[in-house]
């Protein structure tokens, strides 16, 4: 059964953490899938840098169904967007702003973040239709105290910041209003890929996913 787009939006903002599968293969991504769920978070952004990524997609959503929220992530038109919906994607990360993404997006009803930096590339989005905005490179900007910055003027827009998130910053991350965090090797580290041994990814995830736990349980 089909996760409806405003379930898909509810989930993320209730875990408050998309992990991003970044690796090299797509054996090492499904590795990392599989640690980060054990870990508890039941959602991840495979992007489409993964060698073989659609394959990879593909078969988390054929292993996991609507346990996991599956994202296809570094999406960067509505030709590979359509590919991964077909492979199995429920959500759309991008790293920059397309227009003609969004309009696909929109047109299937699945939620997409786009990419943008400024406020102007972040009001930009929005009226395209973007369900929420990735804020990258975040941590070029300063991190913490640019989202607050930016929710001051768009505090109708969910923000998720990514780049420079980690255990130590992902509390201030939530505390400047952001709607979730996007993590991708302070979590899923390449020494851990490259070895094989992927208990210290499912580690972190239990320690990221207990931050944002603490976070809503205080707010």
């Amino acid at each position: 059964m089909r996760v409806k787009h405003s379930e898909i939006l509810s989930r993320i903002k209730q875990l408050a953490v998309v992990p991003i599968v970044r690796t090299p293969s797509s054996a090492s991504a499904l590795a990392a899938v599989e640690a980060v769920v054990k870990g508890g978070i039941d959602c991840v952004e495979v992007t489409m840098t993964v060698a073989n990524a659609l394959k990879a997609i593909e078969t988390v959503a054929d292993t996991y169904g609507d346990r996991v929220l599956l994202g296809a992530g570094t999406v960067l038109d509505p030709e590979t967007a359509r590919d991964c919906m077909l492979a199995g994607a429920q959500f759309f990360v991008t790293p920059c702003l397309n227009h003609k993404t969004i309009e696909l997006a929109r047109r299937y009803s699945r939620p997409i973040f786009p990419g943008a930096l400024t406020p102007t590339e972040v009001m930009t989005a929005w009226e395209a239709g973007a369900d929420g905005v990735k804020v990258f490179p975040c941590n070029a900007l300063g991190g913490a105290k640019y989202i607050r910055a930016l929710k001051a003027p768009f505090p109708q827009i969910d923000l998720i910041p990514t780049g420079g998130v980690n255990l130590e910053t992902m509390l201030d991350f939530l505390q400047a209003g952001a709607t979730a965090v996007g993590i991708g090797s302070e979590l899923i580290d390449a020494q851990s890929v490259a070895s094989g041994k992927f208990e210290a990814v499912t580690e972190k995830a239990r320690k990221y996913l207990n931050i944002a736990r603490e976070f809503q349980d205080k707010g």
